[in-house]
């Protein structure tokens, strides 16, 4: 069997913004837009598609990116250097740190429309605790 996830819609404010925004942090280009979506493209072909809904029906979800070691240095930096608030943890009780779960570095931070975002170098349950 061979069945990919292809797209999900990731729900904003402002679909620019949000679409924006996370190019930049993941060091991605968002596409341009399409019906009323705005595309972003990841590595692997899944495209997260950001579209403009009302503020109070926006439902906040967790995305979590894998990335290179080298990748993650970046994302960090940008998120450091764009001063977002960051976290080890997706509850938010460690602020300002990364944590280093199965032997890697994870970093969690918010979206312009209040999604939880995340960025790992080694997927869950592959290394040490």
């Amino acid at each position: 069997m061979s069945i990919e996830l292809n797209h999900t819609i990731v729900h904003s404010r402002d679909k620019r913004e949000s679409a924006d925004f996370l190019a930049h942090i993941l060091g991605l280009e968002a596409g341009p837009e399409w019906g009323p979506f705005i595309p972003l493209e990841l590595s692997n072909g899944v495209t997260l598609d950001f579209a403009t809904i009302p503020a109070e029906s926006i439902t906040m979800q967790h995305y979590a990116f894998l990335v290179t070691e080298e990748e993650f240095d970046k994302i960090f930096q940008r998120i450091q250097d764009g001063g977002i608030t960051y976290y080890a943890d997706p509850h938010g009780k460690r602020p300002g740190e990364i944590n280093h779960n199965d032997g890697g570095r994870g970093v969690y931070f918010m979206d312009p429309a209040g999604h939880g975002m995340e960025a790992i170098t080694r997927p869950y349950g592959s290394g040490e605790q």
